[in-house]
């Protein structure tokens, strides 16, 4: 008579039942802890390169910027009324009774002004670098990103940096005209040309700061500095590709006149049909700002 086959301890059948389980479901943890740390350090990286600004004051000069001042251009009595009220403002933000720089005011094509705050360097002869913005909107729009985020990320990065003591000095220029098709863009180029002299280290144009939070850097000079200073905080990418063929945005402007001009943007330019009458996320252009903010400090160390 043959004998019963031994019984499979339980722990065995415990064990055999279990065991796949787990492996799922430390699997799923092991996901989730996965992606859970690479978003916080997503938001650990924003966090750095916000802290020297504020979301909250950018959201605030882009509302009064886009919707009380509104259209900024030289076409009508009303939007030169408001291009004067976006100069002032400026000043206002930058000047003595709130940050402390010193406002100059340079008289530009149309009588009006171009804007320059500065941070001198410790080496009162070292080429400088230019941090450039523009104030106005094209006719028919407010100009959220063309260009009432560059500004305010300008105004952004003027503020964080109002404590700096570059190797290099730092002016931060706005100017009257680069958007308005009407506006006298070509003088206004060359007045900044004379203002910053032959050979600046760097000329950072600012524009469209708010589809996201990493810079594109571009310039049809391939070999101007900044875009070598890149590295963790955007890409460089073509002027052909960011500019849509067309040579009318201002670092291509500038780059004709001899200048190592780069736009530093978020985005592509805006086109004349699309509409830009619309802030985007404050958080957005808080976090390119501060990109921004690291940007101009690496620009303007001592090489």
């Amino acid at each position: 008579m043959s004998e019963a086959p031994a019984r499979r301890p339980r722990w065995v059948s415990a064990l055999l039942v279990l065991l796949p389980l787990w492996l799922l479901a430390s699997g799923a943890v092991a996901v989730w802890f996965a992606l859970h740390r690479e978003k916080q350090a997503e938001r650990i990286e924003q966090e750095r390169f916000t802290q020297t600004v504020s979301a909250a004051l950018i959201a605030d000069d882009l509302g009064k910027l886009v919707g009380v001042i509104g259209e900024r251009h030289g076409g009508s009595e009303q939007a030169a009324k408001n291009l004067s009220r976006a100069a002032s403002m400026i000043e206002g933000l930058l000047g003595p009774s709130n940050t402390g720089y010193t406002i100059r005011r340079e008289r530009g094509p149309a009588d009006w002004p171009l804007i320059r705050v500065s941070l001198p360097g410790k080496s009162l002869d070292a080429p400088a670098v230019w941090v450039l913005s523009s104030y106005d909107s094209r006719p028919g729009s407010p100009g959220a990103e063309a260009n009432a985020t560059g500004l305010a990320a300008t105004l952004a990065a003027a503020q964080a940096m109002a404590g700096d003591k570059p190797a290099a000095g730092v002016h931060f220029v706005f100017l009257p005209h680069a958007n308005d098709p009407e506006a006298p863009l070509l003088e206004t180029a060359a007045k900044f040309k004379e203002m910053a002299g032959p050979a600046p280290k760097a000329v950072l144009c600012l524009e469209a700061m708010g589809a996201g939070t990493e810079l594109w850097l571009s310039s049809r000079d391939t070999a101007a500095a900044p875009l070598a200073l890149a590295g963790g905080l955007g890409s460089v990418r073509g002027a052909e590709v960011v500019c849509l063929g067309e040579d009318v945005d201002l670092a291509s402007v500038l780059f004709e006149m001899g200048l190592p001009a780069v736009r530093v943007a978020t985005r592509p330019v805006v086109t004349a049909d699309e509409p830009d009458d619309k802030p985007p996320s404050a958080a957005n252009v808080a976090a390119s700002a501060g990109r921004l903010v690291e940007l101009i400090r690496r620009c303007a160390r001592e090489r």
